[in-house]
């Protein structure tokens, strides 16, 4: 599994860049300062956990346990929901479409991903140092 979590971080990796560049050159021109703000955070906790991922597929081959799996599923459902939902509410700002702002609603399910991971990645260490 560890190669599997590698990959997907190394394209979740290469999409944080493409989105960052995007919005440092050509999302300017299209939405205002705040929904660039919304836009960058996506990008920046995306690209914090595109390191969270590949340092877990790393740990795996130590950890190899469940908890280890579970922190990296978590870590790709938070930077689905976490990133992808500030990305969809950049869109709802650039296009005025206020009736779709509920969607910031699923932005802290993906922040609890996140947290979820990293304990994960705690308890994964932890119950390898009774065993």
């Amino acid at each position: 599994m560890h190669k599997t979590f590698l990959q997907v971080a190394a394209i979740l990796g290469a999409l944080s860049v493409a989105l960052g560049a995007f919005a440092a050159h050509g999302l300017k021109k299209l939405v205002p300062e705040e929904a660039i703000n919304i836009f960058e955070t996506g990008v920046r906790y995306q690209f914090y956990h595109v390191f969270a991922l590949a340092i877990v597929a790393m740990l795996f081959r130590e950890f190899d346990n469940k908890w280890m799996l579970w922190a990296g599923y978590l870590f790709i459902v938070g930077i689905i929901l976490f990133s992808g939902s500030l990305y969809f509410l950049t869109y709802v700002k650039a296009t005025d479409r206020s009736s779709l702002n509920w969607v910031g609603a699923i932005t802290p399910l993906g922040g609890l991903a996140f947290i979820a991971g990293w304990m994960c990645i705690f308890i994964s260490v932890y119950k390898s140092q009774l065993a």
